[in-house]
């Protein structure tokens, strides 16, 4: 699949990035039912054997409602976080992607060109995650189909770029299809993420706060009722830099101005019995746009409505 054939079986330029913990099997089938891509993270699987189910059910759930429909079905992407040959459960995962073919993985941390070989043999995409020039350079040298710019305000693993700078310097030096995460909440959003040169807009909060996702309601109520101000960046927690709820810091007892700091490289100073994402949840800048929690369905309606407000908008503002 290309990149061009992708967009022509979206409905809107989205990808929904993938959650740990929070998306799964329904919200995947469901946003793709709708026409847009969500990835859900291999590890959400507890084990090998439950992510081969989960790859059998999206598959052939996806497949149950091309038939119908009558817009496209879209792909669904996985993510698979690269850690090695040393990493059981990394070669176990790989091994069943290539077996069962998603149409996109999504490679997050390490370094993704043993990924990209085995994953372009069978014809499918890769997208990676990177925060900075330098990252983007290196996966754009491992072949990647797309980069995934992690921008001040994404939610979970966080960048500091901005996204008009970010996006204005990787488009200088890469052809390829550029995912713009940061902040993005609304159709509006969409629309502005392509006119500064993106061709998809990455979205997670925004999905996170739907009926089929994984989030428990204490974190659903949170995710309505915080605000930008509310959200923390901070490697204290999860030992890399990152962003979470204030809400969600305070619920487990812990003071977010005054977090025990980093034990050790990539090590986080809180409770051992406390886990990142776990029960210290997170969400981006875009938090405060949430005021509901829908279907995904509704929640893709919505967009594609914002969306095309906003481009008739700005038609006629020019015209």
């Amino acid at each position: 699949m290309s990149i061009e054939e992708l967009k022509a079986r979206l409905v809107l330029p989205v990808i929904a990035a993938p959650m740990f913990l929070v998306s799964g099997v329904d919200l995947v089938v469901e946003a793709c039912r709708a026409g847009v891509v969500v990835s859900v993270p291999s590890v959400n699987a507890r084990t090998p054997e439950e992510f081969e189910a989960w790859l059998i059910e999206i598959e052939r759930r996806c497949a149950e409602a091309a038939d119908g429909q009558s817009h496209p079905v879209a792909p669904h992407a996985i993510n698979l976080i690269v850690q090695g040959p040393q990493s059981p459960r990394f070669l176990a995962d790989l091994a069943l992607i290539e077996k069962y073919r998603p149409p996109i993985v999504i490679t997050s941390v390490g370094q993704p060109g043993d990924v990209v070989r085995r994953v372009h043999d069978y014809g499918g995409l890769v997208f990676h995650d990177v925060a900075t020039l330098r990252h983007a350079a290196k996966a754009a040298e491992a072949g990647v189909d797309g980069l995934i710019l992690l921008t001040a305000g994404a939610g979970g693993h966080t960048g500091t770029a901005n996204p008009f700078a970010f996006v204005a310097q990787v488009r200088r030096q890469w052809d390829g299809a550029i995912l713009l995460a940061g902040a993005i909440g609304d159709g509006r959003s969409i629309l502005a993420a392509q006119a500064m040169g993106a061709d998809f807009a990455y979205m997670g909060s925004r999905f996170a706060a739907t009926q089929e996702s994984l989030a428990p309601d204490a974190y659903r109520a949170l995710l309505v009722s915080q605000q930008m101000k509310d959200v923390v960046t901070t490697e204290r927690i999860s030992g890399m830099s990152a962003t979470f709820l204030r809400g969600s810091i305070t619920r487990v007892g812990l003071d977010p101005d005054d977090l025990p700091p980093t034990k050790a490289f990539l090590q986080p100073g809180i409770p051992d019995e406390l886990k990142a994402w776990r029960d210290i949840w997170s969400a981006g800048h875009g938090v405060g746009t949430i005021d509901d929690i829908p279907p995904v369905a509704v929640l893709v309606e919505r967009l594609r409505f914002e969306y095309a407000e906003a481009k008739a908008q700005l038609r006629a503002s020019v015209a």
